[in-house]
Formats: C-alpha cells, sequence, structure tokens
C-alpha cells in the first residue's frame, strides 16, 4: 500500500480501548493529514505503552503542529529517543547497498526491551529508504524478512497487543524498480535483512534487566520447524534463563526444556555445548571439568548454546537473554 506519514506515540498503547479507541487514532490521523495537506488514509499511526489507557487526544493535537514545523531529514534519532519505554537506549541502523547497479540507503530505528516474543511484541520498528520498489515486492520482502530477523528474537516469552514493523520507501534513488524474483530483489532483500537484524540483535542486547545475550542454536532436527520448536522452547524456559543469569551450567534444565518442546526427539542421541565445550554426549553429562569449562563461558556477556538431536540436518536458532532481579524489579514497578 501507500503512505506518506507515521504519527507515534509512547506511553500509552491504546489498545484495548473500545470504539473510543478507534475513534481516537482516526481523529489524529485526520488532524496530521489537514497539517500535511495529505490524505488521511496515508497515515498511520503506532502506538506502545500501558494497555487499557485511552489516548490523550487534545494533548497531542496540540503538539501536532510542533513536530510538522520540526520535521527534518536528520530527525530520525530523535524519533528513536522519543518511541523508548523502557528500553535503556535508542535503537538506530543505517545500510547502504547497489541495487542494479544505483546506490541506495536504508536507515532504521526501533523500540523495544519487554514483552518480546515471536509474531507479536511489544516492539516499534520502522525502517526508510530511498529506493524504488513495488509494494508488492516491499510487502513481501518485509515478511520474509522479518520471520528471519525480529521474529528470531525472544526476550521474556510474552506477546503483546502493539507489534508494528513499517518500511517506507520514496524511489528518490531513481534505481531500476524493484520487481519480486529479479536480481535486484535480491539484493535488497539482503540489505533489509541486514538492517533489520541489527535492530533486532539491538532489542535482544537491551532485554529488561538482561545482562547475557545468548544465541540458542538446535540443528540435526527433521525440519526447520521442529528446530525452531525445541530452540523456542529452551529461549522460554524461566529455569534455564535463570541459570544463564546465575552462570550455572545446570545442562538439565536445557534438556528438561527441549524434552517438553513438543517434538518427538531421543534424549539419549541429543548432544550440547556451550560455545565449543561440550558438556553433553549423547544424553549424558560430560562431567565436572566440562561443567566447569562451560561455567566460564556462562560468565561472559555473549555465548552460544547449541543443541545437536541427530535426528536430520535441519537448523534454526532464537537469540534470548537472561531473566534477572532486574526484570522483575522493572515490571513490578511498571505503572508505579
Amino acid at each position: 500500500g501507500y503512505a506518506q506519514a507515521v504519527l507515534i506515540n509512547s506511553g500509552c498503547a491504546n489498545a484495548c480501548t473500545g470504539l473510543r479507541g478507534l475513534k481516537d487514532a482516526q481523529e489524529l490521523a485526520k488532524s496530521v493529514s489537514a497539517l500535511l495537506k495529505i490524505d488521511p488514509t496515508k497515515v498511520l499511526l503506532a502506538s506502545t505503552g500501558v494497555i487499557g489507557r485511552l489516548l490523550p487526544v487534545t494533548q497531542i493535537k496540540k503538539k501536532l503542529p510542533l513536530l510538522v514545523s520540526a520535521l527534518s531529514a536528520d530527525g530520525l534519532a530523535e524519533v528513536a529517543r522519543a518511541i523508548v519505554t523502557t528500553d535503556t537506549f535508542p535503537k538506530a541502523e543505517k545500510v547502504k547497498g547497489k541495487v542494479n547497479g544505483q546506490e541506495i540507503t536504508l536507515a532504521g530505528i526501533a523500540k523495544g526491551a519487554g514483552m518480546i516474543s515471536p509474531q507479536m511484541a511489544t516492539m516499534l520498528s520502522f525502517v526508510l529508504t530511498d529506493a524504488w520498489i513495488s509494494p508488492r515486492a516491499l510487502k513481501k520482502c518485509l515478511q520474509e524478512q522479518v520471520k528471519e530477523t525480529f521474529n528470531l528474537v525472544i526476550i521474556d516469552g510474552d506477546m503483546s497487543t502493539n507489534d508494528t514493523v513499517l518500511v517506507l520507501a520514496n524511489g528518490q534513488a531513481q534505481n531500476k524498480m524493484i520487481e519480486p524474483n529479479t536480481t535486484g530483489y535480491k539484493k535488497f532483500s539482503e540489505l533489509l535483512r541486514q538492517i533489520l537484524y541489527a535492530l533486532a540483535e539491538k532489542i535482544a542486547r537491551d532485554g529488561e534487566g538482561a545482562t547475557k545475550l545468548v544465541k540458542i542454536t538446535v540443528e540435526g532436527a527433521r525440519s526447520v520447524a521442529e528446530a525452531q520448536k525445541v530452540a523456542r522452547t529452551v529461549a522460554c524456559s524461566p529455569l534455564v534463563k535463570t541459570a544463564f543469569f546465575g552462570a550455572d551450567a545446570n545442562w538439565g534444565r536445557i534438556m528438561c526444556a527441549a524434552g517438553y518442546a513438543g517434538v518427538n526427539i531421543d534424549p539419549n542421541k541429543i548432544d550440547i555445548f556451550f560455545d565449543k565445550v561440550q558438556i553433553v554426549g549423547r544424553g549424558q553429562g560430560k562431567g565436572s571439568v566440562a561443567e566447569k569449562k562451560a561455567t566460564e563461558i556462562m560468565k561472559k556477556k555473549e555465548y552460544e548454546v547449541r543443541l545437536n538431536l541427530h535426528q536430520g540436518r535441519e537448523r534454526a536458532f532464537v537469540l534470548t537473554t537472561d531473566l534477572s532481579y532486574d526484570y522483575v524489579k522493572i515490571n513490578a514497578a511498571y505503572r508505579t
């Protein structure tokens, strides 16, 4: 589709607010369109914050003229700062590359630190590009690349009502129009994946109260879907995540989570590695020396946990974090 403006607010989700919430959003879209002299159907809205709270429409409308007058080609960094909630830092990225011989640029921002789980997260992300690409190609490309980027991040396993990812292209690069299944499409997809993954990784690093970034890889699965299911189940386990926080190489928790993932696995075939240190071989622990080495790895800020199911050739991974005291503090005091 087509859009010319995005109005973003932080602090109020405008979710579970019924018909009033819908009318409030429509009223704000009309106000923005009047100031910019564009069609109101080309104004998109994105909200994040407390669920069930009504938008302060009057306050927002008062500030709209100031927002419009302050519009700038250099304003993206300010937007990144403005949309944070429990984030500890604003998230922005930029990539450049050639498509059909013409240089194009993609610049993106994101917000998110908690209630992050694939498909429905408290996450907002906006990418702008000067590429000339058809709406059909852009939609297809975004759907494909979200699966390989944002949908790999699990912070707490909680989904949310306000998950929004938008890509807007203005065609100013004057490249040959990008259509699906072309060389230009493939290159644009690579660039989009690059920026989305960088933003997704920043969200993972900034997980609420997180002290560790852990990549959980499952290989030797019968299908990618089964590998994803096991990886996500391990990543969502509170016991696994607290072990990450405490640098406790309690591999039994990982085995247990893999076992209840809903995938038919043989525990007697499973190998588990922390980085390159094997801690489990064919379903059995490798002893205290291996556990001590794994414990040292778990003290790092970033590491990988790898499970080999020895049941096939497919693999998948997710990015997750540990679960700390601060996560509880942040969410216990969220509205107070």
